[in-house]
């Protein structure tokens, strides 16, 4: 298991596969029928939109018809998450024009790939959503797409415009390729309005953004920029950037320091455990600190200052990997307090500010040692009561959710998944918005009580 998630971890390449062709081979549809429309279907301003109509658009059929990738949502979601089915419609698999070819999907290697997907049977909303890490398209595919397709939603997810763990060669100065991940978010948003108009004759009455981690980050970055094209959002852990700090790149450095010196043991071991608690990691969750140094703290650290300050290593290309304290130009070593204007000002250039203009709902685990709380969304609630937004959100602290749920499945009883509380956030905001019924109060959710089931059970109301 803790093989599967390591490799879930390093996931970042896809298995390229072709689009399979239309799975629909019946006559004719009505006008109210199996895939209407299809033929008149166009992406306003993608560059190739290839339409295909399948009898499942869940992954208990996309798996089969090649519509999914199953490398870019490995490790994301608990193993015994229940698939659903029953789910017609349209699948449409494109890019927009862009110059950088990490994407290898279907063989285009082409960035700022997207998926659409429109059900036979629409609720009349529309779910926009960007990838986690630097996954592609197809990455929320088990975790958020299956869920809101059997609720009738309409779905669009984009690769961010970068993929992969070379993503910071994208863009012509520091901070250009995270930037692009929200401009691309936003054209698919407006994009996959436009054909969610041409397939049911009407816009969508409602277009909530959701997504993980990075994914998470982009649905804060929409809501506080463009709120006129959301009703509101779900952000799941998202990834905090403030050029003030915290930032992956103040707390990502103190855990490279002193984790080795922890888990070396000895006389050292007690001081390092306490130089880790006070970067943000929290007590009690030491059983994740060696699977998260050898497979997430190192590689994020490296390829994100590589974006954001690639000067820190001169010509080198993201650091050494384990480098220990004292080597040249070790990013166990960074001090982002310490490094130059410029520096500051790339994160700037994609820092968040609180201001979020629609609904938007926070969900963190407290023993997240990707993101910890306390260095994340713990800040990003302040930011909001601070803006003077505090009315338009509501923050749940998920006691014993960690950054993958997988993980979950690695140390059952210590850890629980956040899908299911994923999902009872989005239901939240549909009667949030739908009914004027707020959701509970914020609140820390304790962990599931013996006989509850944490695969399908988060009330947060609890």
């Amino acid at each position: 298991m803790l093989r599967r998630a390591a490799a879930a971890a390093a996931a970042f390449a896809a298995v390229a596969t072709a689009p399979a062709a239309a799975a629909h081979h019946g006559g004719p549809v009505t006008a109210d029928g199996h895939c209407t429309g299809l033929a008149r279907l166009r992406v306003p301003g993608a560059e190739l939109h290839v339409p295909s109509c399948l009898d499942e658009l869940t992954t208990a059929g996309t798996v089969a018809s090649g519509h999914t990738d199953q490398a870019d949502w490995a490790g994301l979601t608990p193993a015994g998450l229940s698939v659903p089915s029953g789910v017609p419609g349209i699948q449409i698999d494109g890019y927009f024009p862009d110059s950088s070819t990490g994407n290898t999907h279907h063989g285009w290697n082409h960035d700022s790939q997207f998926v659409i997907r429109l059900p036979d049977h629409w609720n009349g909303g529309l779910i926009v959503t960007g990838s986690p890490g630097v996954r592609a398209q197809y990455a929320n595919d088990r975790a958020i797409a299956d869920w809101v397709l059997a609720r009738g939603y309409a779905f669009a997810a984009t690769d961010k415009g970068n993929t992969g763990t070379a993503f910071h060669r994208d863009g012509q100065a520091p901070g250009d390729a995270i930037s692009e991940w929200n401009t691309r978010v936003t054209q698919l948003g407006r994009a996959a309005r436009a054909v969610v108009a041409q397939r049911y004759r009407r816009p969508p009455s409602r277009t909530l953004a959701t997504g993980m981690s990075n994914g998470g980050y982009l649905v804060r970055w929409q809501l506080e920029n463009h709120p006129k094209l959301y009703d509101g959002g779900v952000d799941w852990e998202g990834t905090l950037w403030r050029e003030q700090g915290p930032n992956l790149l103040t707390f990502l450095p103190p855990a490279l320091a002193a984790y080795p010196r922890y888990a070396a043991g000895g006389p050292g071991a007690d001081r390092a455990r306490q130089e880790m608690i006070a970067a943000g990691y929290p007590a009690g969750s030491e059983f994740l600190w060696p699977f998260h140094h050898r497979y997430y703290w190192d590689l994020t650290q490296r390829i994100y200052r590589e974006e954001l300050d690639p000067g820190y290593d001169g010509g080198q290309e993201a650091g050494t990997p384990f480098c220990a304290p004292g080597t040249p130009a070790c990013d166990a070593d960074y001090d982002y307090g310490l490094r130059p204007r410029a520096v500051h000002d790339a994160v700037a250039k994609i820092a968040l500010t609180g201001r979020i203009g629609k609904p938007l709902i926070t969900l963190h685990g407290t023993m997240d040692v990707l993101l910890p709380i306390s260095q994340d969304s713990d800040v990003y609630a302040r930011m909001v009561a601070d803006a003077g937004r505090g009315s338009l959100l509501r923050y749940y602290r998920i006691e014993g959710g960690t950054h993958v749920d997988s993980l979950a499945d690695v140390f059952p009883g210590r850890l629980r998944p956040l899908t299911p509380c994923h999902r009872s956030a989005l239901a939240a905001l549909e009667a949030w918005l739908g009914r004027g019924v707020p959701p509970p109060a914020g609140r820390t959710l304790p962990f599931p009580a013996p006989g509850e089931d944490p695969l399908t059970s988060c009330r947060l109301d609890a």
